[in-house]
């Protein structure tokens, strides 16, 4: 039993996102706990070069800024599978940086990328999880959508600051998590959302001083790996979480904490 609670055998998860530097581990953790994962993206190139023995990964073309494309998505799984189980928010895009040179076609293009693309999969998924009477949503928010970002630690690398649309589209993704989680409830279906903390990428981490200083303010001492993000989402895509939702689970370290 205490192994068959988290167990994904026969789950269908599509994922967002999915072939990027934590989407890969989030992948690879499905799978390892039997699910078979639609990776939802626009290169198949860039899928086939994250994973080398696909197996139980699957590659689907999904452009998460276009509403009839994630359409044609999620229909074309269940019509594969019969079913769809778990839907993982985690793709983005973005530009711009500078809090003051924000301009306003950079503002919404972020706020599209890390916020309205999150609605749209929702809105797209629901028909689907209403008609099977059950459903998982995982939406990935950032530690910058609870607290600032440290502006002097960013000193070490401002190419690599956080900017002010990012935050407030994860801080609102959060917001439509509780929204729809007290919506769909009724029906059977589970939003939740999983806010990573401190993951630079390989590329940041080639700045020492900027990565030893995350690991001073971090309470375990450390910048998170991308595995360190797998349990998280085998606990929200199996039955061992079928009595939460609404929930942000914070996978940071501690560095909210403070």
């Amino acid at each position: 039993m205490a192994e068959s609670i988290f167990s994904l055998t026969d789950k269908v998860v599509a994922i967002t996102g999915g072939y990027g530097y934590l989407g890969k581990a989030i992948c690879e953790g499905l799978v390892e706990f039997g699910a078979r994962v639609y990776v939802l993206g626009r290169s198949q190139e860039k899928f086939e070069a994250a994973f080398d023995k696909p197996g139980n990964l699957r590659f689907q073309p999904c452009d998460v800024a276009d509403s009839e494309s994630i359409r044609a998505a999620f229909g074309e799984i269940i019509n594969l599978e019969g079913h769809l189980d778990v839907l993982i928010n985690n793709a983005f895009y973005s530009k711009g940086q500078h809090p003051e040179k924000i301009t306003d076609e950079e503002w919404a293009f972020g706020i599209d990328g890390s916020l309205n693309s999150v609605y749209r999969c929702i809105r797209e998924i629901i028909p689907h999880f209403k008609a099977q009477n059950h459903g998982k949503i995982i939406n990935v928010s950032s530690m910058y959508g609870l607290v600032s970002p440290d502006f002097k630690i960013y000193e070490e690398a401002p190419q690599s600051l956080n900017p002010p649309h990012y935050g407030a589209a994860k801080a609102a993704v959060v917001q439509l998590t509780k929204y729809y989680a007290c919506y769909l409830g009724p029906h059977n279906i589970q939003v939740n959302a999983v806010t990573p903390g401190p993951f630079p990428s390989k590329t940041v981490q080639q700045n020492e001083a900027f990565v030893n200083q995350l690991k001073a303010k971090n309470p375990l001492g450390r910048i998170g790996k991308p595995e360190d993000l797998k349990g998280a989402f085998v606990l929200l895509s199996s039955s061992a979480s079928d009595y939460i939702t609404g929930h942000n689970l914070v996978v940071d370290g501690g560095w909210t904490a403070w």
